[in-house]
């Protein structure tokens, strides 16, 4: 009897601790963002402001990112998902709505970033940085305007071009570039960016398909050309002057990375409080100038002036956008894509 009533007990301590493991902790914030995307000093501010402790997790893809989040239930109180990812979460239920009342800071979003068709109405998510995808070219090196996609595709610049390790980003210049939307689903017009691509890689104007090193390289002029993130082109550009961006003529990929909250979240009001708090003018000014992406919060541009809003790389004009595409979730269509990707990828 007594070992029937030690095990019982034993058991009951199990399933109390299991309990607590579970239960939400009220002075914790878990959050999982792209690496090297916020000032690190924010987290200590709104830890001391608070007194709520931030757990911080970073990711390298918005892939890896819903992979995690998929399989983790309940390990993520704020993710950092660009657009077409906030489609595909919602789309699998896997986002809270956010209750805005706790995050009063939104009043400071750019119009036209508000009630976005990623999310009608932002009853999942706040803009956290925006950016656009261009090419980052070396003046030195380069003596023709840069104002084509076409250029990418030059012999002139034998093993000299860098382009981006990204399916969609690839995938969606090129589409742009032979005069189709970065999301069609028609076989023909992705069969076509699939053979220029090959026929680019072929011609040996490609020096390698990278992401994060790229902007390095660049800066140490290891390279003519490149397809870059605006915020990565920012940073280059400020140190090696020589280096300078452009949007090309027929368009580009204009993106949003979003703050939302997973639907399973444990401290839902804590994530709200961190998502508030990054919206605070004086803290996204903080932000922006550290990893140098566009910033969606008015206060912020406004308290960082002339140097920001004449930044054409930072704040690009409204003719620059004008046949520029957020992307949509093509979760559904993925592996179609990826067949394509890996032609490319494997071509000799």
């Amino acid at each position: 009897m007594k070992k029937v009533l030690a095990i019982l007990l034993s058991l009951v301590m199990v399933v109390l601790l299991s309990s607590c493991g579970s239960a939400p902790q009220s002075n914790v914030v878990n959050v999982y963002n792209w690496e090297d995307y916020i000032d690190e000093s924010v987290l200590e501010q709104f830890e001391k402001e608070t007194g709520i402790h931030v757990n911080y997790m970073n990711f390298t893809t918005n892939e890896d990112m819903m992979v995690q989040v998929r399989a983790n239930p309940g390990a993520y109180d704020v993710i950092f998902p660009s657009e077409y990812c906030v489609e595909q979460l919602m789309a699998e239920n896997l986002l809270a709505e956010i209750n805005y009342d706790n995050v009063p800071n939104m009043k400071y979003t750019l119009e036209n970033l508000l009630n976005p068709d990623y999310d009608p109405d932002n009853k999942h998510s706040v803009p956290y940085m925006w950016g656009t995808v261009g090419i980052l070219y070396n003046t030195k090196m380069v003596d023709e305007p840069v104002d084509s996609w076409a250029i990418l595709w030059d012999t002139k610049y034998m093993n000299n071009v860098f382009m981006l390790d990204s399916i969609r980003d690839t995938m969606g210049i090129t589409l742009k570039y032979l005069g189709y939307s970065m999301n069609t689903r028609e076989p023909v017009a992705l069969e076509a960016a699939k053979d220029k691509l090959i026929e680019q890689k072929k011609s040996g104007v490609v020096k390698a398909y990278q992401v994060d090193e790229t902007k390095d390289k660049m800066v140490q002029n290891e390279a003519a050309l490149a397809v870059v993130w605006s915020g990565d082109a920012q940073y280059a550009i400020d140190l090696n002057p020589d280096l300078a961006y452009a949007i090309p003529k027929e368009g580009s990929n204009v993106w949003v990375d979003c703050m939302v909250i997973p639907s399973t979240a444990k401290n839902k009001e804590n994530a709200e409080k961190f998502i508030d708090f990054l919206c605070r003018p004086d803290i996204a000014q903080k932000n922006c100038e550290e990893i140098w992406y566009s910033s969606p919060n008015t206060g912020a541009i406004e308290l960082m002036g002339e140097e920001y809003t004449s930044n054409t790389t930072m704040n690009p004009p409204a003719e620059s956008l004008a046949n520029c595409e957020y992307f949509h979730s093509i979760q559904d269509f993925i592996a179609f894509y990826e067949a394509l990707w890996g032609e490319v990828k494997n071509a000799k």
